[in-house]
């Protein structure tokens, strides 16, 4: 199972995620991670973005097997203008990460065009504790910014949450939709991908080559390549 992130959608739409970075209090790398693939996860679960809901039509529009998302940063002033925008933020350990409806590639709204998609450069000050039932599993022979980690990150959950069936769903959702992110053994990573579990294959508009393979969602119900379906 494979998709294929930062692809253009036919109708050219694009997922923005914002990540709160002030200049004092950065956040941990792994935390901004985890925070990108929490918001893409209540995205896709908010009833707003569900048939009827306000959002229905730009997610049904942008959401498929192609699908593209820009991760832009935020501090101050600008952070409490996002956030007066609609969408959801996402909290996880030391990151906050606010995720917007899907907007046309040429159309984004003022107060997140001109946020800045350079300088999300982040750092874990130490290792991060062992991952829990679901894993994304970060190819370990690539070097990605964070924010391009990030959106990877939020491929991968995207492909996770469309292979699960209904009880699946609401299994991981009576569990916060909790994830983790971990970069994978580089003696483990070529089993991963060959495992049958949700493989992000990239389009390579930026940083890395394409068809390059970023992440593995490591969900149990979907080991062996059979969904857990209700």
């Amino acid at each position: 199972m494979t998709g294929v992130g930062d692809g253009r959608d036919l109708d050219r739409r694009v997922l923005p995620l914002v990540v709160r970075i002030e200049r004092s209090a950065p956040p941990e790398r792994t935390d901004a991670l985890e925070a990108a693939a929490l918001a893409v996860l209540a995205l896709l679960d908010d009833p707003r973005a569900l048939d009827g809901g306000e959002w229905a039509e730009a997610v049904g529009a942008w959401d498929g097997s192609r699908f593209r998302k820009v991760v832009r940063r935020a501090r101050g002033a600008e952070w409490r203008r996002v956030l007066d925008l609609p969408g959801v933020t996402v909290t996880s350990g030391t990151a906050e990460v606010r995720v917007h409806p899907p907007v046309p590639l040429d159309g984004w709204p003022r107060d997140l065009s001109r946020l800045q998609v350079s300088g999300t450069e982040l750092a874990d000050s130490r290792e991060p504790g062992p991952p829990g039932d679901v894993v994304l599993w970060l190819n370990p022979g690539l070097t990605m910014s964070a924010g391009k980690a990030m959106a990877q990150a939020g491929h991968a959950v995207q492909l996770a949450w469309h292979a699960s069936g209904n009880d699946a769903r609401r299994a991981w959702r009576d569990k916060g939709l909790a994830v983790s992110v971990r970069t994978a053994d580089p003696a483990a990573w070529a089993g991963l991908v060959a495992s049958g579990l949700p493989v992000v294959r990239d389009a390579g508009f930026t940083e890395i080559e394409p068809g390059s393979r970023t992440v593995v969602a490591d969900v149990p119900w979907l080991r062996g390549g059979v969904p857990f379906r209700g």
